[in-house]
């Protein structure tokens, strides 16, 4: 795992409020201080709630949403509220939590700000689509990924090239939706970039220079909230300004325009001599675990590809590719 994240860092370089969002492997655990330093090191929030459902089995459905509300948490007042609540379904929980660390799977509590990542785990799409593929040999299985890949750049391509709005189709909706809510608020300035913006029940305050709200949503998604968008209206400011530029169509085109290279024919590789002389023996045999044992690793690459099990860009896998985003 340490070779694999020094390739990583060897492509992607280390940039400023990089983070580690991962299963607790252990491997993953040792590798990461030691090729990132200092970088935190988060957990997908699912994967702390299939924890609690295996430990703890008492109230499942009242703890499902409201765990996953606490997770999501914009401010503290709201962390605090919901995870009394939690202590009052099963105390146990709260200090299960409390010893995993709030600030590895709470939003609020997170030095760096991971926006929805929590929320979209890619490893979880790759292991439904890849279930079947995992048992071919490795060249057909990498040849298998590159041209699942290829698939999904393509796809994700031409959605956001049918895309004519200036942020991409899912901020746009986002934006749109918090344009609507923020016409039932008003505001007061209290200076030119600091506002306090009042719903029927609530008071807000929004600093647009620091691109913050009390709220907590507008420096989180690095979008503007509703109350954001309010004291904008109120300064007759176009919101261009305070949006992450990855939200854009120009910065999602740049992200899917770079093609996914196909794998050359095998007789074309330009494989090294010490790598061809090198061989590598099989794993040694340990003990036999008890149960059923797994299927054969080894099947044909027509076999995965069967009509079954076939990758295409409207069905990856069969079982959605990010049924939790």
């Amino acid at each position: 795992m340490e070779m694999v994240f020094e390739q990583f860092k060897h492509a992607y370089g280390e940039r400023p409020n990089m983070c580690v969002v991962s299963y607790w492997n252990e491997s993953i655990l040792k590798a990461t201080p030691i090729v990132y330093p200092g970088m935190p090191h988060y957990s997908f929030m699912w994967h702390i709630w299939t924890n609690i459902r295996a430990k703890f089995k008492k109230g499942h459905l009242k703890l499902s949403e409201l765990y996953f509300a606490t997770a999501r948490s914009y401010t503290l007042d709201e962390f605090n509220e919901r995870m009394s609540k939690i202590e009052e379904i099963d105390p146990r929980i709260k200090a299960y939590l409390y010893d995993i660390g709030y600030h590895r799977w709470s939003r609020v509590h997170a030095t760096v700000n991971r926006t929805w990542t929590m929320t979209s785990n890619i490893a979880e799409s790759l292991n439904v689509v890849t279930k079947y593929a995992r048992e071919l040999p490795i060249v057909e299985l990498l040849e298998y990924m590159g041209t699942l890949l290829e698939c999904w750049t393509k796809e994700k391509l031409l959605k956001v090239k049918g895309t004519f709005t200036y942020l991409g189709f899912k901020f746009n909706k986002e934006l749109d939706d918090n344009r609507t809510l923020s016409h039932k608020l008003r505001v007061r300035a209290l200076t030119d970039y600091i506002h306090t913006v009042l719903d029927s029940v609530s008071r807000y305050i929004v600093c647009l220079k620091n691109k913050r709200c009390s709220c907590g949503q507008f420096q989180l998604y690095e979008l503007p909230c509703p109350h954001a968008l309010a004291a904008l209206r109120c300064r007759d400011e176009s919101f261009e300004q305070y949006y992450s530029p990855y939200y854009t169509r120009v910065n999602l085109l740049r992200t899917y325009e770079i093609p996914v290279n196909s794998l050359p024919d095998e007789s074309k590789w330009n494989v090294p001599q010490h790598i061809s002389e090198e061989v590598v023996n099989p794993p040694k045999g340990g003990k036999r675990q008890p149960g059923r044992p797994q299927k054969e690793r080894y099947k044909t690459y027509d076999e995965i590809n069967s009509k079954k099990h076939k990758v295409s860009c409207g069905n990856y896998g069969g079982e959605g590719h990010n049924k939790r985003s």
